[in-house]
C-alpha cells in the first residue's frame, strides 16, 4: 500500500500543474489516461471495461440467463406434443409441348418463377384449404375443432386452422415443393398433408378441365359463325362472276405454284379467259413479228449487192458454182496452153456461160420466195397486232369490272383462313383434354411422423441460452449506462483527470471504522497510510502545511477521511492540528466544544492556543466547531478565518481542516482558496459523476489548489450499492455517522475544567 501510495503521489505532483489550467467543464487528464480522441487503430470498445462491467454486475447476468432457462424448460415441459407430416409435390412449370407447330416450340409459361409463385400462392389460399377441410370432413370432427365452435363458422375455422398450421416450402433450385402439416395428431397430420397434395392437383385439373371446356364450346360458336361468314362470301363472290361474264381458271394451281392468294381478274397471271387469251395472242405477236423481221432483214440480203443466207445456204446454188468454179480452174489451165478461140476452149467457155445463167435463175428464184415470205410474215403481224389491241381493250375492261370481284375474293380468303385456324385449334383442345395432362405431381406421400416436431428441448434451451445471455449483458450495460455513480479509480482518473490518493476498503460486516483505524495492521489504517504517504510528494516541500479534506455531499467519509489523515501524521512525528471546519454539522463534539471552538474563535480576537483540545496523542490537537452560528458562511467571508489558518500553520507542522461538503454551500469553496491542498473524498458506488464535476468546478473556480482525491468505502468484488445523491444538510442533524469516538479521550487542556472530554456522536 506504501508503494502504491508513492506512485500516486509521484502522478500527483504532475497533474497538478494540469489541473490548474482547468477552466468550465474542461479537467486536465491523470498521466497515462486515455485521450479524448482514440488514436487510429485504438479498438472502438474497451475490452477490459467491458469484462469489468460483466464482472461487476455478474450476478445479474447470471440471474437472468437462470431466468431465461428457466422459463424455457418450463414451456417446453408445458407445450403441447406436435407432429410435423411432410409431402413433396413437383410442378412443372414446363409441361411437355405434346401438341404444338413443326417449328420450335414455344414455351407455355414465359416466366417459371412468377408461375411457381402462382401455384404456391393456391397451395397457401383459403379455397383449397376450404376444400381439404371438405374432403376430410374436418369441420364435423371434435378432435380436430372445438366443439364449441358455432356450426355456422366452424367451416370457415376448420379451415383457417389448416391454413395456419400448413407449411409451403419450395426446394431452391428445383420445381420440388414440400407440404408440411403440423398437428397435435400424427395420423391426422400425415392425412392432411395428403389432403392438401390430393386437393391441389384435383382443384388444377378441375381448373384446366372448365377452362378447356369453356374454349371448347367458345370455338364451337365462333366456328359456326365463321363458317356462315365463308360460305356468304363465296356466294357473293360466284354471283358477282357471273354478272360480270368473269371466268376464274386454274386458280387454285395458281396459288400452289407461288401465285398470290386473293389475285383476281386485274392480276396478268392468265388466271381468266380473256387474260388467258391476251397472253396467247401476245405470244404469237411477238413470234410474228421475228418472223417479219428475220424474212424482211434475208429480203432486204437478196435485193442488195450481198449474198442472203437463204442463197449460200441453198444446195443447187453450192453445187452450181462448185461446177462454175471447177469449170472456170479448168479454163484458166488450158488458157495456158491454147488461146481462146480454140475449139475446146470456146467449148468449155460455153459451158461456164450456161452454168452462170443458170445460177442467176436459181438465184432470182430464191429472191422472188424471200420475198414472198416477207409480205406473208409482214401480213400475219399487222393481223395479230389488230387482234391484241382488240382484245387488251376487252381485258382492260374487264379489269375494271375485277375490282369488286378481287375485293370480294380476299374476304373469302380471309373468312376461309379464319375458319381453319379455329377448326385446328378446336381439334387441338380436344386432344389435350382427353390427355388429362397434370401440371403437379405426388413424388413423395407423407407418413406418420414417429416423433413429435415440437417441442425441441435442445433447440430451446439453446435459444433460451442465447437470448438470456444477450439479455443480460445488456441490462449489465444498461445499468451500468444508467448508474453513473463512481465506482472505481479508473474512473476518477478517467473522468476529473485528477491522481487518486488512494483507495480505502468498506469495512466487513460486524466491523466498525474506529476498531480499524485502531489497529496498524488494518486494510483501512493501510489504506490512509499509503494516503499520507502519497501528501508527502504532491508538493516540492513535501507534505502540505494545510490540508483541506471535503467532499461532495454528506456520508462520504470526509471526516473518517481527516481524523484517519491527521492522526497518520501524528504518528509520524508531525504535529498536526485538526479542525472541524463544519459549523453547521459539527462531527467532534465534546462538552468544551459546545462552549468554544472555530465560530467562537472566527467571533472574536481569541488566541488560538486557547481553543485547541489536545487528543491521546501527544502531538495531535483539536479545534472543534465550537457553538453552531446562525450564519458560517458569514464568518467565513471574514479576513479572520486567514488569521486563524495562518496562525494554524505557523504553530503546527500540518493542519487539516474537516470542511463541509460543497455542494449547496459555500463554505468549502472558501476554505479551499485558503488552504495549501485540497483533497477530495469520493464515495465508491454512491457519488455521482455529475456532482463530483459539479463539486470540482467549484472548487477551481475558488482557486483551490486540489491535490487529488481518496476513493472510500471501495468493494471491488461487490460494485455500488447504487444510493442516491443529494445533499439534505441542515443544523442540528447530529455528528455524521461515519466516525463515532475516533478520538476516544481527549487530554485536558491546561487552564480548563478538571473534565474527561469525549467525542460522541
Amino acid at each position: 500500500m506504501t508503494e502504491i501510495g508513492g506512485r500516486i503521489a509521484r502522478e500527483a505532483g504532475e497533474a497538478r500543474e494540469q489541473q490548474r489550467r482547468l477552466g468550465g467543464l474542461s479537467f486536465a487528464r491523470a498521466p497515462g489516461a486515455a485521450p479524448e480522441q482514440a488514436a487510429p487503430g485504438t479498438p472502438l470498445v474497451d475490452i477490459d471495461q467491458a469484462l469489468k462491467v460483466v464482472l461487476r454486475h455478474r450476478w445479474l447476468v447470471l440471474g437472468t440467463l437462470g431466468l431465461a432457462l428457466a422459463l424455457a424448460i418450463i414451456v417446453t415441459l408445458l407445450a403441447t406434443r406436435e407432429y410435423r407430416a411432410e409431402a413433396t409435390l413437383q410442378i412443372n412449370a414446363q409441361p411437355a409441348q405434346i401438341l404444338g407447330s413443326r417449328n420450335q416450340p414455344q414455351p407455355r409459361f414465359r416466366n417459371d418463377d412468377q408461375y411457381l409463385q402462382t401455384q404456391f400462392g393456391i397451395l397457401r389460399s383459403r379455397a383449397l384449404a376450404e376444400r381439404v377441410a371438405r374432403d376430410l370432413k374436418l369441420a364435423e370432427d371434435p378432435a380436430f375443432l372445438d366443439p364449441a365452435t358455432p356450426s355456422a363458422q366452424r367451416a370457415r375455422a376448420a379451415a383457417a386452422k389448416l391454413a395456419r398450421n400448413l407449411e409451403v416450402a419450395p426446394q431452391r433450385g428445383s420445381d420440388l415443393v414440400t407440404l408440411a402439416y403440423t398437428d397435435p395428431d400424427p395420423a391426422r397430420a400425415a392425412r392432411i398433408a395428403n389432403g392438401f397434395a390430393e386437393g391441389f392437383i384435383a382443384a388444377t385439373t378441375e381448373n384446366r378441365y372448365n377452362t378447356t371446356n369453356y374454349a371448347r364450346g367458345f370455338l364451337q360458336d365462333q366456328l359456326a359463325v365463321a363458317r356462315e361468314r365463308l360460305e356468304n362470301s363465296e356466294r357473293a363472290l360466284v354471283a358477282y362472276a357471273q354478272r360480270q361474264g368473269i371466268v376464274q381458271l386454274d386458280s387454285g394451281s395458281a396459288r400452289s405454284s407461288g401465285g398470290r392468294e386473293g389475285d383476281g381478274p386485274s392480276a396478268a397471271t392468265g388466271d381468266t379467259l380473256s387474260s388467258q387469251t391476251l397472253l396467247g395472242l401476245n405470244n404469237a405477236l411477238a413470234q410474228a413479228t421475228g418472223e417479219r423481221i428475220a424474212a424482211e432483214q434475208a429480203y432486204r440480203q437478196a435485193g442488195g449487192a450481198g449474198v442472203s443466207g437463204e442463197q449460200i445456204a441453198d444446195p443447187a446454188l453450192q453445187s452450181l458454182r462448185a461446177e462454175r468454179a471447177r469449170l472456170e480452174a479448168d479454163y484458166s489451165e488450158r488458157l495456158k496452153t491454147f488461146k481462146p478461140d480454140y475449139p475446146d476452149m470456146l467449148a468449155l467457155a460455153a459451158k461456164i456461160a450456161e452454168v452462170k445463167s443458170a445460177i442467176a435463175r436459181e438465184t432470182g428464184a430464191i429472191a422472188s420466195s424471200l420475198a414472198s415470205r416477207y409480205r406473208a410474215a409482214a401480213g400475219r403481224e399487222r393481223e395479230l397486232q389488230a387482234e391484241v389491241a382488240q382484245l387488251r381493250a376487252q381485258v382492260l375492261d374487264l379489269r375494271s369490272r375485277g375490282i369488286g370481284y378481287n375485293f370480294l375474293q380476299r374476304e373469302v380468303d380471309t373468312n376461309r383462313e379464319l375458319y381453319d385456324a379455329l377448326l385446328q385449334r378446336f381439334k387441338e383442345i380436344g386432344v389435350v383434354g382427353e390427355l388429362g395432362e397434370n401440371q403437379a405431381t405426388v413424388i413423395d406421400r407423407a407418413l406418420a411422423p414417429m416423433g413429435p416436431y415440437r417441442p425441441q428441448p435442445l433447440r430451446n434451451l439453446g435459444i433460451a441460452l442465447v437470448l438470456g445471455l444477450i439479455a443480460g449483458l445488456g441490462l449489465a450495460f444498461l445499468v451500468e449506462f444508467v448508474d453513473d455513480t463512481v465506482k472505481s479509480p479508473e474512473e476518477i482518473s478517467d473522468m476529473l483527470g485528477l491522481p487518486v490518493l488512494g483507495v480505502v476498503p468498506r469495512p466487513g460486516k460486524g466491523e466498525k471504522v474506529s476498531e480499524q483505524l485502531e489497529d496498524a495492521k488494518s486494510p483501512v489504517t493501510e489504506s490512509y497510510q499509503s494516503i499520507t504517504a502519497a501528501l508527502r510528494f504532491i508538493g516540492d516541500g513535501g507534505t502540505p502545511r494545510s490540508i483541506l479534506v471535503t467532499s461532495s455531499r454528506a456520508s462520504e467519509g470526509k471526516s473518517t477521511s481527516s481524523l484517519a489523515i491527521a492522526q497518520s501524521l501524528a504518528r509520524g512525528g508531525k504535529r498536526v492540528l485538526l479542525i472541524d471546519a463544519d459549523m453547521r454539522n459539527p462531527t467532534f463534539l465534546s462538552d468544551s466544544a459546545r462552549l468554544w471552538g472555530l465560530s467562537t474563535l472566527l467571533a472574536n480576537t481569541a488566541k488560538l492556543v486557547e481553543m485547541v483540545v489536545p487528543t491521546r496523542l501527544e502531538t495531535m490537537w483539536l479545534l472543534p466547531a465550537g457553538p453552531i452560528p446562525s450564519a458560517p458562511a458569514h464568518l467565513l467571508a471574514t479576513l479572520r478565518i486567514h488569521e486563524v489558518i495562518a496562525e494554524a500553520t505557523a504553530t503546527y507542522d500540518v493542519v487539516i481542516v474537516d470542511a463541509p461538503p460543497v455542494l449547496g454551500l459555500a463554505d468549502a469553496p472558501t476554505l479551499a482558496s485558503i488552504c495549501e491542498a485540497t483533497v477530495l473524498i469520493v464515495e465508491a458506488g454512491s457519488a455521482r459523476r455529475a456532482a463530483i464535476r459539479r463539486t470540482l468546478r467549484r472548487l477551481l473556480d475558488a482557486k483551490a489548489s486540489v491535490a487529488g482525491t481518496v476513493l472510500t468505502k471501495f468493494q471491488p468484488k461487490t460494485g455500488s450499492d447504487h444510493e442516491s445523491y443529494g445533499y439534505g444538510y441542515g443544523y442540528g442533524q447530529g455528528a455524521a455517522p461515519s466516525a463515532p469516538g475516533l478520538l476516544g479521550k481527549l487530554r485536558r487542556r491546561p487552564g480548563t475544567e478538571n473534565k474527561t472530554l469525549d467525542i460522541g456522536t
